[in-house]
């Protein structure tokens, strides 16, 4: 049915004594999974049954993933995540450190009554001259 050619979309309603009982069959072993009762019953949406599962507390009913991996994919998902929190203490740190030095940037600016910039002009410090780059126009 398409929306706005004058076509009425019907929406299904559930009951919750016909919920419990869906999930109460499958309990029972009337149908192995949620997907075989919806089939049953001609429920549409394929999260449907899944959802009253989870409203009854039966998740034990849902079906499980298993993931089976080999030992080298084991210890390079052990080692990647070892990067990683490897990667973020550095990084904290990185950060901690620029905290500080933007700190004692701001002391020695306050001391010296003058701005970050006028101080890195003063004595010429620049990225490329600290990068070894000549400024252009000089020497």
């Amino acid at each position: 049915m398409h929306e706005g050619r004058g076509e009425v979309k019907t929406t299904l309603r559930y009951s919750q004594a016909f919920k419990k009982q869906v999930v109460e069959e499958i309990a029972g072993g009337k149908f192995g999974s949620a997907h075989q009762a919806s089939k049953a019953y001609g429920i549409g949406g394929p999260d449907t049954v899944p959802r009253w599962l989870h409203q009854f507390g039966r998740t034990d009913l849902l079906p499980k993933r298993i993931r089976i991996e080999t030992m080298k994919e084991r210890d390079e998902l052990k080692e990647a995540r070892k990067r990683i929190r490897a990667l973020e203490a550095a990084l904290a740190d990185a950060h901690m450190d620029r905290c500080l030095e933007h700190a004692f940037l701001e002391i020695a600016c306050e001391k010296l009554k003058t701005t970050p910039e006028e101080l890195k002009k003063k004595s010429g410090l620049t990225l490329s001259g600290a990068l070894g780059k000549r400024e252009p126009g000089k020497g």
